[in-house]
């Protein structure tokens, strides 16, 4: 099975079981910006899924659609295969545009969550999940963060119900 293949299967279950909700110990930032949040974000550090699985250099830009929607295309580089993978989608606010609660969707009518619930006040690193904790990723403006940080990132998540020691670095 090729990659699209794979991650639209992946992706369309994920939506099917109902994902815009998020874990009851998440709360999501507000106030929020989507302005501010726009750009391009690299991924730090996550919890693995066949989706992303084998991916580095993995990158996620965000921009405005004429519809006022966000435009999403996320970005990575399989190795072993020596090719670039992409997926494209659409994300809306669940509710208020100032709370950082969005669906997402990459394949038709199904959404599932997109949280921010801890962003560093200069939008330069963002801690998000899904509709539950089996997804989490650090995102940061830059391709790396100190090492220092990182482990403050990973006590937020430990406290918030997260995995962390299934949590993989991608290289970037």
């Amino acid at each position: 099975m090729n990659f699209i293949t794979r991650f639209l299967t992946t992706v369309a279950l994920f939506y099917l079981s109902g994902c815009t909700g998020m874990p009851e110990q998440i709360t999501p930032v507000k106030p929020f910006s989507i302005d501010r949040y726009l750009g391009t974000w690299h991924e730090i550090a996550r919890l693995d899924h066949s989706f992303e699985r084998g991916l580095s250099q993995v990158s996620a830009t965000y921009s405005l659609n004429e519809d006022g929607s966000v435009k999403v295309i996320n970005r990575g580089y399989n190795k072993a295969k020596n090719e670039w993978k992409e997926a494209e989608g659409k994300a809306k606010f669940v509710g208020a545009n100032d709370t950082a609660h969005l669906k997402v969707s990459f394949f038709g009518p199904f959404y599932g969550s997109y949280v921010v619930f801890h962003l560093e006040p200069d939008y330069s690193t963002a801690l998000v999940s899904s509709y539950n904790t089996d997804y989490f990723w650090i995102l940061s403006r830059d391709k790396s963060l100190r090492e220092d940080k990182v482990q403050y990132y990973l006590s937020i998540a430990e406290r918030n119900g997260f995995d962390t020691s299934k949590i993989i670095f991608p290289q970037q």
